[in-house]
């Protein structure tokens, strides 16, 4: 018996081995096992194997494709299959708010000095914190809340209508960074984001349109170092 599927005129598949999914509603394991092939009659699973890393991680890199090595410049921290983190020193940029109660409108569109900050994307998703001292971080480094609205409170954007790309690579790092500034900042997910004694609106206000850098004073220090944020590590 053949078992065995065509993709094209150049490429034949045989079947060589199975993985068996086994689950209850709380957890679930996978056990990997040799298929024979028998000229009459179907094939059969010898007995389970252990899956081993080894094998997940090449079974991934055949599904998704070779990626090709790229150089890392100096301002990334970590790189993975589908996840990079990088980091950006002090900086102004444009910000825009949109919020039903018309909070925040006299900043909409205005520009700010940025703390230095910590991004981190992973299958897609973004995380940002902010650091203390505008330096590259270390993985020891402990991180700060970023006083962002549209954050959640383990650093996540909530993206909404925010342009995302569709990698996490070094040439996609400039698209993130546009995406976040350029979309909305509507709402606040957490209670606090800043130790500035005005709060938020207060902070931002003092900011916009300045050129003095942004009060380090006033970020809210956490535990979480670098090293935990990048793994997703809750604080």
């Amino acid at each position: 018996m053949e078992v065995h599927i065509s993709i094209g005129e150049n490429h034949r598949f045989e079947l060589r081995e199975a993985l068996l999914v086994y689950g209850d509603r709380q957890r679930s394991f996978v056990t990997r096992h040799q298929v024979t092939l028998h000229n009459d009659a179907p094939p059969t699973l010898e007995p389970a194997q252990p899956l081993t890393l080894g094998f997940v991680e090449s079974l991934a890199r055949s599904l998704s494709g070779e990626s090709s090595a790229e150089i890392l410049p100096e301002n990334v921290l970590a790189k993975g299959d589908r996840m990079i983190a990088w980091w950006t020193p002090a900086c102004r940029r444009q910000m825009f708010y949109e919020n039903s109660e018309n909070k925040a409108a006299k900043l909409n569109g205005r520009t700010f000095p940025q703390p230095p900050l910590v991004w981190h994307v992973d299958n897609g998703d973004l995380r940002i914190r902010a650091l203390v001292e505008n330096k590259r971080p270390d993985a020891a480094t402990t991180l700060a809340v970023a006083p962002f609205w549209n954050l959640s409170d383990d650093g996540g954007v909530c993206t909404g209508t925010m342009r995302r790309p569709d990698s996490a690579t070094v040439a996609s790092i400039p698209e993130w960074e546009r995406g976040f500034y350029e979309s909305a900042f509507t709402h606040a997910n957490v209670g606090r984001l800043t130790r500035h004694t005005g709060g938020f609106e207060a902070l931002w206000s003092e900011l916009a349109d300045r050129r003095r850098p942004f009060p380090a004073g006033t970020l809210i220090k956490l535990p979480q170092t670098l090293a935990q944020f990048v793994r997703g590590d809750r604080r």
